[in-house]
């Protein structure tokens, strides 16, 4: 179910940043890339990365390439971790149940 209501557009940009610098990680992308790429002017995204960057979510490369921060990679890292401890879950409990069928 979506909740409808209000919401933030300047929210929404630095967000919308943030997705676009998926796959990225290790070049980085420019501001004028993403300008371009998400139809947005270079102040804006300009004001989105130094959101994200005073987040700690991003981080300005050397070569003046922006990408995400080991921090949102540590994000990551901990939801992958969590479903694969689900998954693990989850197939002992087949596994008990199929063992039980068998009694």
């Amino acid at each position: 179910m979506t909740q409808k209501g209000r919401t933030s557009d300047s929210g929404a940009r630095v967000l919308k940043v943030l997705k676009a610098l998926r796959g990225h990680s290790q070049l980085g992308v420019s501001n004028g890339e993403l300008a371009k790429g998400l139809g947005e002017s270079p102040a804006t995204i300009n004001r989105c990365l130094n959101t994200l960057i005073a987040e700690g979510l991003v981080l300005k490369l050397d070569s003046g390439r922006y990408a995400h921060s080991v921090a949102l990679l540590q994000i990551a890292q901990a939801h992958a971790y969590e479903m694969n401890k689900t998954q693990n879950w989850l197939n002992e409990m087949q596994q008990r149940v199929i063992a039980g069928s068998h009694q």
